[in-house]
Order: C-alpha cells, then structure tokens, then sequence
C-alpha cells in the first residue's frame, strides 16, 4: 500500500473505529502518516511504545482500598485518558513487533475487550499500531497470533516515488535532492538491515540529506556527512549528480529563451534541467517553461509539468497549460 493510500485507510479505520496493524521496514514514513492523518481530520494522537512497557503497565497502577483489606489497579496516565477521552482518540502501539510476549499479551484484553482492568474504554478510543517485519533485522520476533486476531487489518506500506516527491515539496526538500531521486529512484529505498553501525538510503534517511542541506552543509563535509546519513553509496552518486546540477547552464537564460537553449542529451542533466525549472515555474514565466518542454522527451514533459503544478498549484489554471494538457490528451498527470 502506497503512503496516500495508507493515509486514506487510517482515516477510514479512525470513523469506523477499526484496529489497524500497519508493517513495513524501518524508516519508511510509518508513524509520520499515521500522525499526519490524525492531525488533518482534527483527532486526538496518544503514543505508546510497548517495547519499554512492563504487562503491569496496561492494567493500571495497584492501590490499596481504604480499609486495607484488598487491592485495586487503579489506571493513570495514558490509561486514564483511553478511559475519560471524551473526543475521537487515537491509541497508537508504535513499534508493537519489538515488544515482549508478556507485554503484547498483556494488551490483548486491551485490544478486543476494550476494558483496562474492569474500567471501560471510552468509545471515542481506537487502537492502531505499527511495527517492522522480522526481515528487517529490527529485533522483531513476532506478534502473537491472538494480538494479529485483534485488528482488523494488517497493512502493508511500500514506499512511493511519487507520494515521496508530494510530500518532500511541501516539506521544502532541496530541488536538487527531489531531482536525483526521480533520477535515481532505487536510491530513495536501498534499506539492507546489517549489524554494522551504517545507514543505508530510506525516505526517513534521505531526509536527513534534505535537512542538512537546507541548514546550509559545508561543503568540505559533504560526502562524510551525505554518507553517515544515507551511506556511502548514496553519497557518491548524489554528489555525482550535485555536480551535474551546479553546473547546469543559467536556468534564468534558459526561460528566457526557451527555443535556443540546448536541450541535454545525458538522462542527469534532463533530471536536472526538469527540477531547476519546476522549482523556477510561476504564473509569468510559465508560458516559456511550456516552449522549452515541448522540446524534451516524452517523460520529461511530463515530470518538469506535475512537479511544477506541485510546486505552484495555481499553475493548473494558466492558458499555458491547458493549451499544454489539450495538446497532450493522452497524458495523464
């Protein structure tokens, strides 16, 4: 299940108060989405994290009565919250898959019976969780088969390209990153668990990259610190592309006069020349941007023009491009 897919499934889940599993490799936007989607529909996120949980600490805290004579678990915290929540709540297990046996099962009359302790779960509470895979070398040995019972649905996230590239251009990743990874797709998720103290390229890492490179990274510590990031290989090839992109002709010129500028022939520099000029694209240049993209290679087109209307949604109702969209019928962007 792609990223927006997987938003549009939680929220689904949250009206319907569905438990949801979702599973994927490390790094891959798991929590960030869940978060996202309980943020645009205005609901309320509460975290838990099995792994550094004891069983004791779903069931409350134990109390003596006031006369002494027995004991009662009395729930605080985030319990009684899950108890008193009185608005549409999320209770989000992260990292479940790397809790112990004694803990998940500790959360199973939590999960299908909704009671903490003989104390009733509020209505307004749904249990979603996440988890890696055991593949992925994450301490994960597995979830008992009564806990997978208890949701409804185990999702799978992949990680997209695209959705990748939305959500990067909302967050203002560098142009320069965004390009190479449509150039180098591959590159956005080369996840290869291994014992060793290394990163490898992840939409989590490779974000990093774009962190750093919007704080303003030196240059003298560019490859050392692309590669404690997202690993040597990542490294190497964007920065191989960081040249290609820095040494890229006027982009002002270019637009300027789109019919005499030299169209690349080298996939790089297209991938560049495409992210320079859909970062540039606005509602007074658009027109020329059009002149020079009518004269690049099919799927260039395409990508210079979605990337621009990301960039700029009210591109989408320029003359320019539905003159562009009406002479490319068979597009779809």
């Amino acid at each position: 299940m792609r990223p927006k897919q997987l938003n549009q499934a939680i929220k689904f889940a949250i009206k319907n108060k569905y438990p949801l599993l979702i599973k994927g490799s490390p790094g891959i936007g798991k929590t960030q989405i869940l978060t996202q989607a309980c943020m645009e529909i205005g609901t309320e996120l509460i975290v838990s994290h099995p792994v550094v949980s004891d069983p004791t600490d779903y069931k409350g805290l134990p109390f003596p009565t006031k006369d002494g004579t027995e004991a009662t678990f009395l729930p605080f915290g985030d319990l009684l919250k899950l108890i008193n929540a009185d608005k549409p709540t999320v209770f989000f297990l992260d990292d479940i898959g790397q809790a112990s046996s004694s803990v998940q099962a500790s959360l199973m009359h939590l999960l299908l019976a909704r009671r903490i302790n003989g104390h009733a779960v509020s209505k307004h509470v749904v249990f979603l969780a996440a988890t890696n895979r055991r593949q992925d070398r994450a301490a994960v040995q597995g979830i008992l088969e009564p806990v997978k019972s208890r949701f409804a649905a185990i999702l799978e996230l992949e990680v997209n390209i695209d959705d990748w590239v939305d959500w990067a251009i909302e967050n203002n990743m560098p142009t320069e990153l965004i390009a190479f990874v449509r150039y180098r797709p591959n590159l956005l998720h080369d996840f290869k668990p291994t014992a060793d103290i290394i990163n490898t390229p992840n939409p989590r890492t490779v974000a990093a990259v774009g962190m750093m490179m919007n704080a303003g990274l030196p240059k003298d510590t560019e490859y050392e610190m692309i590669s404690g990031a997202a690993g040597e290989g990542f490294a190497a090839e964007f920065l191989g592309f960081l040249k290609v992109y820095r040494d890229l002709p006027d982009i002002d010129k270019l637009i300027a006069d789109p019919m005499s500028a030299d169209v690349p022939d080298e996939p790089s520099t297209l991938f560049a020349v495409c992210g320079a000029l859909s970062a540039k694209a606005n509602k007074k240049n658009f027109g020329n941007i059009i002149k020079f993209t009518d004269r690049l290679p099919g799927e260039f087109q395409v990508l210079l023009i979605k990337d621009a209307i990301k960039r700029n949604k009210s591109l989408a109702n320029s003359k320019e491009f539905s003159a562009w969209a009406i002479n490319h019928a068979d597009v779809v962007l």
